[in-house]
């Protein structure tokens, strides 16, 4: 605290006066100053509120993100099992219509076998009957 000089009427009105004006001018300063930190704090409050709006904002596309990734997990495993079904039914029919082929070609192999072995017999007696033919030739041949 300052100590002013005593004069006839009193306080030493220079000294007053300045430090009227020190402390007036030291308000306006402390003044001007918390009016500049009312600006920063109204600055700094509005960009807070805007960092919590990209706050909220970026948790609601992380949720919507989660649900999606959710959602097409559980799209592409009903794709997987649609897959893995038709190719379940695909291999089926295609071991039904080859174990159809192979009794098929196993009848064509017994009618083939069976058709062979009449051939051979009527072969063997077309063979015979000739073989007959001949020896009667030369029974004839011999008798002249």
């Amino acid at each position: 605290m300052e100590k002013f000089h005593y004069e006839t009427n009193g306080y030493n009105k220079k000294e007053v006066n300045d430090f009227i004006k020190r402390v007036i001018k030291e308000t306006e300063g402390i003044i001007n100053k918390c009016e500049e930190q009312k600006d920063k704090i109204k600055v700094l409050e509005e960009q807070l509120n805007t960092y919590r709006r990209v706050e909220e904002t970026l948790k609601q596309s992380l949720i919507n993100a989660e649900k999606t990734s959710d959602d097409l997990k559980k799209v592409a495993n009903e794709r997987a099992n649609i897959i893995i079904s038709d190719a379940k039914n695909d291999a089926s029919r295609i071991i039904n219509d080859a174990l159809l082929r192979a009794e098929k070609i196993d009848e064509q192999t017994d009618i083939l076998e069976r058709n062979i072995k009449i051939f051979k017999r009527k072969l063997k007696i077309i063979v015979e009957q000739q073989l007959a033919v001949v020896e009667e030739i030369e029974v004839l041949d011999l008798e002249k």
